[in-house]
């Protein structure tokens, strides 16, 4: 069964999150700071021991880690398949979808577009569209796959 049917017309390059969504990662990442600073000030952190350190440092690795590929993380549709930059990548090759289908948070598509969700197999993976562009992308995909749903039925 040949399931690589879908090839985009030409190749969507784009950032993964809208300027909305990466306006809100700022306002929300520099409140963390200010409130850890708040913390820091009133608290004597440096009497605490070593695991309340280092799970305060953790922590603020990760906020810096994830602030940054909120801000960095793109996604490319090509001829091979979609692929989104982040700590690791997300690749699905077009061969291995089985199915695709858009979803969206309810009264919030402002601040978070739809997502595209991809079968694979057993598993699923979410891609992120951070522009008008690739959400077009990603609504031919999904319409793609459920008219192939459609016609095998």
């Amino acid at each position: 069964m040949e399931l690589n049917f879908y090839k985009p017309a030409t190749t969507v390059n784009g950032p993964a999150y809208s300027r909305w969504f990466k306006l809100l990662a700022t306002v929300f990442s520099a409140t963390l700071v200010v409130y850890a600073i708040d913390i820091a000030r009133r608290f004597p952190l440096l009497e605490y021991g070593f695991s309340v350190k280092a799970l305060l440092v953790f922590a603020a690795l990760m906020l810096a880690v994830s602030y940054y590929w909120f801000l960095r993380s793109r996604i490319t549709i090509d001829e091979k398949g979609i692929t989104q930059t982040w700590m690791y990548n997300r690749q699905v090759e077009w061969r291995d979808v089985r199915s695709a289908k858009m979803i969206g948070v309810p009264y919030a598509g402002w601040i978070f577009p739809p997502r595209l969700v991809v079968r694979t197999g057993n598993s699923f993976t979410t891609f992120n569209g951070g522009t008008q562009e690739i959400l077009i992308e990603f609504a031919q995909i999904s319409l793609a796959f459920q008219m192939q749903k459609m016609a095998g039925k």
